[in-house]
């Protein structure tokens, strides 16, 4: 299970702007700025880079398109203070589709029943923590948006589909 995060680990999301102090759009660079100029676990130019806690996933212009953060080691990222990484997917499913129909948003179910809203241009995935599993929320960029629950029509990229653990 998750471990307490310090306020430093909370990053507020903006649907289509940010995730914390990762801003759609950045080379990666400015994504390597915005962590503190820690370094990529895993880098392969123009396409992902995997930090500690944290995916980043860019686009043919090379610019950040699509967040992915670690149900065990990434930060806690909130939708207006909804706390959305490491949560019990069932109990965080309720609350994300009742949060989005308040404010008038169809939500999706991805073809392995995993909830999103391309409005928020936001789809809730799953990683295995020991028997349980916990949420890995996905975040993309306006122009990934369409169909961001479906896993073979959206764009969220195909290896964020696969991560397991």
């Amino acid at each position: 299970m998750r471990v307490p995060l310090n306020e430093a680990d909370r990053w507020p999301v903006t649907p289509f702007v940010n995730v914390g102090p990762l801003r759609f759009g950045m080379r990666h660079g400015e994504v390597v700025a915005a962590l503190g100029g820690e370094s990529p676990i895993v880098w392969h130019p123009g396409h992902v880079a995997e930090f500690d806690g944290v995916t980043a996933y860019y686009g043919d212009s090379e610019q950040l398109m699509c967040v992915a953060v670690d149900a065990h080691h990434g930060p806690q990222v909130t939708l207006e203070g909804l706390p959305l990484v490491g949560r019990v997917p069932s109990e965080l499913g309720d609350l994300f589709v009742r949060y989005a129909e308040s404010r008038g948003v169809q939500v999706q179910y991805s073809q392995e029943g995993y909830v999103g809203a391309e409005a928020f241009g936001f789809v809730m995935r799953t990683q295995q923590a020991d028997d349980a599993l916990l949420t890995r929320p996905v975040f993309v960029a306006r122009e990934w948006a369409d169909s961001v629950a479906d896993a073979q029509l959206g764009f969220v990229p195909q290896a964020e589909w696969m991560v397991r653990r």
